[in-house]
């Protein structure tokens, strides 16, 4: 599917975005990046501002691309965009950061300590990775912002 077939489905809407808009939710994913990375926190809320991280980047790229997702299912639909933007080799980590989303839920929302150190970990240096790659694609293809 392609993004104008999510639109046409519902899924997604229209959205014009703006540089600072775009350098907003980039501020934001480096102060998430920082933060996650400090210690004195649990490593739920280090995964949960992670998580946050890299909903914000699948966010840049959908916005960057003229959409956002509606209400419903608004986390799941942006992750899964990811390899409709990036390519469909990132299938794969659209389905890592919705298992992530899972898991952040259930720290956030249903009992403590249910994310590891190297959960922790992993999700950071991902959203590391995943930030040069959406800062890349912007200046291919987005250079305006």
């Amino acid at each position: 599917m392609t993004l104008k077939q999510w639109a046409a489905n519902g899924w997604l809407k229209e959205h014009l975005t703006s540089t600072q808009e775009i350098g907003n939710l980039l501020a934001i994913v480096d102060r998430d990046l920082k933060d996650a990375g400090e210690g004195g926190i649990s490593e739920d809320w280090r995964f949960g501002i992670a998580y946050n991280a890299a909903l914000k980047l699948c966010t840049v790229l959908l916005y960057a691309e003229g959409y956002k997702a509606e209400r419903t299912l608004q986390h799941y639909r942006t992750i899964q965009a990811l390899p409709l933007i990036l390519g469909a080799d990132r299938k794969d980590d659209a389905n890592y950061l919705d298992a992530c989303r899972a898991k952040r839920n259930i720290v956030e929302y249903d009992y403590a300590g249910g994310v590891t150190k190297n959960d922790a970990e992993e999700l950071i240096e991902f959203v590391r990775t995943l930030k040069q790659d959406v800062e890349a694609w912007l200046e291919i293809n987005h250079p305006e912002y």
